[in-house]
């Protein structure tokens, strides 16, 4: 028998930060019937004999479905692709099994752990295959351990989602390697260099297969190093999750604050001269299809991480075959030993432990690239969504996220603007959007086609109370952005591109009677927050009150 899953491990640090910060509140959502349909609204309920958590003892071992490492030093890669009565065998399986359906994170408040969520259904899916992908979920969250910070917000344990905290965010224009977001759709393969090679097929005209060495081999391929910004289209979703709830399942939405964005230097060679290495393409072949080692789990069905990339995109040597990562070989978390690097595209496109190349003519039919990132109109939802209905995710707008340190009205952040666009302009507002201010030139990170600018400015607030810090960056082509996240809302919750607003309680202390208010804090030894709890001591004595009253006009008009 198969063991049971070991228990996450959780960490000290809060992991509702971004909530924390924010002032964000998870959202209710009402239901509003416009017909004489009968809509069922109560929540999912477990049925009795579902309670008891799938575990490794209650799966028998399936001597039809030996699923085992695909080659020598490829540890964690099962080949789905080329075995299509493998992934028969898979689904069959899967069926004999009920599953947990996934966490409610958008109705309800988000877990106070870190991970936030667990991922336990794929962890369990994994279990029911075997085999190999058994012990998939924990090496993976060991890797995570050891590769990246130990203040890494981890949204999702397994596959691996984490962000670095808004602290860390943007302290360098160069994220470093262990601070860089990852957004894995599958465990982790341990692939030996020595043993690495990636198959160059389909409408090509030489076909061949090519070792790292090869690839590698400056007389062969010339070596280029690029710093590329590669954002998740998910970036900022609890912004929109918080508006209206969306689609569910914490494996295809995690709730991303502001941190599934990094700028990394990249060093590989381009896929556009490998291409012609291999003599070139066929007539008709209009698009590349890249295959990662990791698997993907989709309607109960077993696969490789499949997307594919235009042509017109790699012709124009917009597509790196990265092995390097900030001049340090890349971390395994982040695609060891060779990925793609897509300048200006979404990260799904920029495939991890890449292993084959299939020029094809048309976009690839895989789930994630037909099914999966696509941007809903905002009438479309649970009552009627199909993939056809959507536009499909390449390059994400501009968009400007900000923090504010603590007790400070100068706001750190990073803009930045997909498809080989750059931010022009990044401007502030402290009263919600009414009155902009210009972050100073020098305040800006230096332009660059595919990365992101930081920034630092300061805003001026001399009001008091409620209100709304707000950025918004214009880029070279003039792109700006929505107002409010409500305009860019969708069922799929990727690209929230609205203006990022961050609500305040501003006191001035520069006023008299506030400075006058805090002062009587002081001495009566209480604190000023949290601004909910009540005051206890009277502010204003009975004689104070009768000689304001006698000074002002009176309270009620006299006939």
């Amino acid at each position: 028998m198969q063991p049971d899953i070991p228990h996450r491990q959780t960490h000290e640090q809060a992991p509702d930060e971004w909530k924390l910060e924010q002032g964000l509140e998870p959202a209710r959502l009402g239901i509003r019937n416009q017909s004489s349909i009968q809509i069922n609204t109560e929540p999912h309920r477990l049925n009795p004999s579902d309670n008891e958590e799938l575990k490794g003892s209650d799966i028998p071992e399936d001597p039809d479905l030996d699923v085992q490492d695909e080659r020598p030093g490829w540890k964690g890669y099962v080949e789905w692709e080329d075995y299509p009565e493998k992934k028969a065998k898979a689904h069959q399986r899967f069926s004999r099994f009920t599953f947990p359906p996934p966490p409610e994170f958008q109705l309800e408040p988000l877990p106070a752990t870190n991970p936030v969520l667990e991922g336990k259904r794929w962890k369990l899916w994994h279990k029911a295959i075997g085999g190999v992908l058994d012990q998939v979920p924990q090496i993976s969250w060991e890797t995570v351990l050891k590769e990246k910070h130990p203040e890494m917000l981890h949204l999702l344990e397994f596959p691996y989602n984490g962000e670095a905290p808004k602290s860390l965010l943007t302290n360098d224009y160069i994220m470093p390697n262990e601070l860089h977001f990852v957004r894995n759709h599958g465990g982790i393969p341990d692939i030996e260099p020595s043993a690495y090679d990636i198959r160059l097929d389909g409408l090509i005209n030489d076909p061949k297969t090519l070792t790292l060495a090869d690839l590698q081999n400056e007389s062969l391929f010339p070596r280029v190093s690029k710093v590329v910004t590669i954002q998740c289209s998910g970036t900022r979703r609890f912004e929109q999750i918080v508006e209206y709830p969306g689609e569910g399942d914490e494996m295809i939405n995690a709730p991303w604050a502001e941190g599934a964005i990094g700028t990394a230097k990249w060093t590989g060679v381009s896929l556009k001269k490998v291409i012609k290495y291999c003599g070139g393409l066929k007539d008709g072949a209009k698009h590349l299809e890249l295959y990662g080692a990791d698997t993907y789990f989709k309607g109960g069905q077993c696969m490789n991480y499949v997307v594919s990339v235009p042509w017109s995109k790699v012709k124009a040597n917009e597509v790196m075959l990265a092995w390097e990562m900030n001049d340090k070989p890349l971390p395994k978390i982040h695609g060891f030993p060779l990925r793609a690097v897509v300048f200006g595209y979404i990260g799904a496109r920029s495939c991890k432990w890449l292993y084959r190349i299939k020029a094809i003519d048309k976009p690839s039919l895989a789930p994630v690239q037909s099914r999966e990132y696509l941007y809903f109109q905002q009438q479309t939802g649970k009552h009627n969504q199909l993939p056809t209905m959507g536009i499909q995710i390449q390059e994400m707008p501009a968009s400007p996220p900000l923090r504010v340190p603590e007790k400070l009205l100068t706001l750190q952040g990073w803009a930045y603007s997909g498809g080989g666009r750059w931010p022009e302009r990044v401007e502030i507002s402290s009263d919600g959007g009414y009155v902009w201010y210009a972050v100073p030139i020098e305040n800006l990170s230096p332009k660059h086609k595919f990365a992101w600018r930081t920034f630092t400015g300061k805003v001026p607030c001399d009001h008091e109370g409620w209100t709304e810090l707000v950025v918004r960056c214009w880029d070279n082509s003039l792109n700006t952005q929505p107002m409010e996240v409500r305009h860019s809302w969708n069922w799929s919750l990727h690209v929230t591109s609205s203006c990022h607003r961050v609500k305040i309680y501003s006191v001035n202390a520069k006023r008299e009677a506030t400075r006058k208010r805090l002062k009587e804090f002081d001495e009566h030894g209480q604190g000023f927050t949290p601004i909910t709890r009540p005051t206890e001591f009277v502010p204003m004595s009975l004689e104070e009150y009768e000689k304001e009253v006698a000074n002002v006009e009176p309270r009620d008009v006299e006939d």
